[in-house]
């Protein structure tokens, strides 16, 4: 199944400072940036066939994988000067990138890769910066046999914030942490089907369009996962991330821990 990734935004609060021109999917997570991240989680399950939304800071993506070392995440022998790869990452991949304008909302983005998809029923999309250690393969059969529209991965509150109860005296009748409120909020991770452009209109939004119009009519599904969700909306949510990476945990590489998994058997086979 081809996947779509939003790549083109501004990136506001990953800004460094007004020379910083980096796209906020190129941010750092241990040696890679967080795109390589995202395609290695659909790339694990699959869906290795990629549309990349370009826009602000798009030199930066493309000089990236057409520079790409693929020594710098897999082992590799040195012999007579010439390097033998044990492994890769994106040799398997197909990547097309798309300029799609560095105003663009996301829903306009969409809808200016749609003759890349050709025709095919269903896809997927993603942020490009969230990292997420959610069951695809449950996500897609889940939604393939609905009949719907969308499907959207949802996620607890991450606020640490509470809510406050106030009565009309303004004593305070109760506290409870945003987190543990019965809400939920967008993961970024979607399901599509064609019919998402028949609610796109130019200009548009992928959720505040195409999904509300979606779910006015009761053609949008939901997806709940309580597992590891985190975003990088911020310099210090992508620190974290990078922390955990250099202390080596890192639940959203799925694909670590089933290489890891094949390793141990081997070893007692």
């Amino acid at each position: 199944m081809k996947v779509v990734l939003f790549c083109g935004g501004y990136g506001m609060r990953m800004r460094n400072g007004s020379a910083d021109d980096v796209p906020k999917p190129m941010a750092m997570v241990g040696p890679r940036p967080l795109i390589w991240h995202v395609m290695r989680y659909y790339a694990h399950f699959g869906h290795t066939e990629f549309i990349l939304c370009l826009g602000y800071g798009a030199h930066h993506i493309k000089d990236f994988f057409l520079n790409y070392e693929e020594t710098t995440s897999n082992d590799f022998v040195l012999r007579g000067g010439r390097t033998e790869l044990l492994s890769t990452d994106i040799a398997s991949w197909t990547i097309t990138f798309v300029q799609t304008g560095i105003e663009s909302p996301i829903g306009e983005r969409l809808r200016r890769v749609r003759p890349y998809l050709d025709g095919d029923e269903m896809f997927l999309a993603n942020y490009a910066d969230v990292l997420t250690d959610a069951p695809l393969p449950e996500m897609i059969d889940r939604f393939s046999r609905r009949d719907a529209g969308a499907s959207m991965m949802v996620v607890p509150p991450q606020s640490s914030f509470h809510c406050v109860e106030l009565g009309e005296d303004g004593l305070v009748g109760g506290i409870t942490p945003v987190s543990e409120l019965p809400l939920w909020e967008n993961g970024g991770y979607f399901v599509l089907r064609q019919e998402v452009f028949d609610h796109i209109p130019e200009g548009g939004d992928l959720v505040a369009d195409g999904c509300a119009q979606l779910a006015k009519q009761g053609r949008l599904v939901a997806h709940q996962h309580r597992g590891f969700w985190k975003p990088t909306d911020t310099v210090k949510e992508r620190a974290a991330l990078d922390e955990a990476y250099t202390r080596g945990e890192r639940p959203w590489a799925v694909w670590e821990q089933d290489d890891a998994g094949r390793r141990a058997a081997v070893r007692t086979a």
